[in-house]
C-alpha cells in the first residue's frame, strides 16, 4: 500500500506586466532541462484566449457549446474548459487540481504575482514599476537588473545560468536529501 500521493513543488516567477516573464522562462527551461529537470507549467492571462482556431473542430465544438473539449493524438493532449462569464480568476490551486503533474520534478507558474506561495520576483528598473517583495513575503529572490538592498538572494535578471542554479537548489532544499524532488516509479531523461 503507498501512502499519499506527493506532489512536485511549486515555484512560481512573478513580476509586473511587460517585465519579460515569458521571455525570461523559454530561454530558462532549456537550461533546466539539460540539468535532468522534468517542468510543468502553468500560466495566468489576464484575457480571453483561444489555443485552437476557428475552422479548427476543437474550436468549432466549443463554440457550439460543450463546455469541455479535450483534444488528443500520440503527440499531445489538450484540454479547454469554458468558464461562466461571471466567474472570477482561476485559483492556482483550483488549476493544480487539473493538472497533471505525474512524473514532474517541478511546476513552474508564471503570474499570479498577489498569491502566497514561494516565487521569484523579476524587476527591471526600465519598466518603472515598484518592487514586489517588500509587501510580499513569499518570494524567495529577487532577479533584477539594478541593485536591490535586500536580505533576499538577488539574482542578475541576465544571468540565466545563475537563476538556472537557483531554481536547482531550490529544488534540492526540498527534499531531505538535497536531490532533486524526482516522482517513485517515474521514467526520467
Amino acid at each position: 500500500m503507498s501512502g499519499p500521493r506527493v506532489r512536485p513543488p511549486v515555484l512560481g516567477f512573478a513580476a509586473w506586466s511587460g517585465t519579460g516573464k515569458t521571455t525570461l522562462l523559454t530561454r530558462l527551461l532549456p537550461l533546466l532541462r539539460q540539468r535532468g529537470v522534468r517542468i510543468g507549467m502553468i500560466k495566468h492571462a489576464h484575457h480571453g484566449f483561444d489555443v485552437d482556431t476557428p475552422g479548427k473542430d476543437s474550436y468549432e465544438l466549443r463554440k457550439a457549446g460543450a463546455e469541455r473539449v479535450l483534444v488528443a493524438s500520440r503527440q499531445r493532449l489538450a484540454l479547454m474548459v469554458e468558464r461562466r462569464p461571471a466567474a472570477e480568476e482561476p485559483q492556482l490551486e483550483e488549476l493544480l487540481s487539473h493538472f497533471d503533474d505525474s512524473g514532474l520534478d517541478v511546476v513552474l507558474v508564471e503570474g499570479f504575482k498577489h498569491l502566497h506561495f514561494p516565487k521569484i520576483e523579476l524587476h527591471r528598473a526600465a519598466r518603472r514599476r515598484p518592487l514586489l517583495f517588500p509587501g510580499d513575503r513569499s518570494i524567495i529572490a529577487v532577479a533584477t537588473d539594478i541593485p536591490v538592498d535586500t536580505e533576499l538572494p538577488v539574482l542578475d535578471l541576465n544571468d540565466l545560468p545563475a537563476i538556472a542554479d537557483f531554481v536547482l537548489h531550490y529544488l534540492t532544499s526540498q527534499t531531505p536529501d538535497g536531490s532533486i524532488p524526482r516522482k517513485q516509479g517515474g521514467h526520467h531523461d
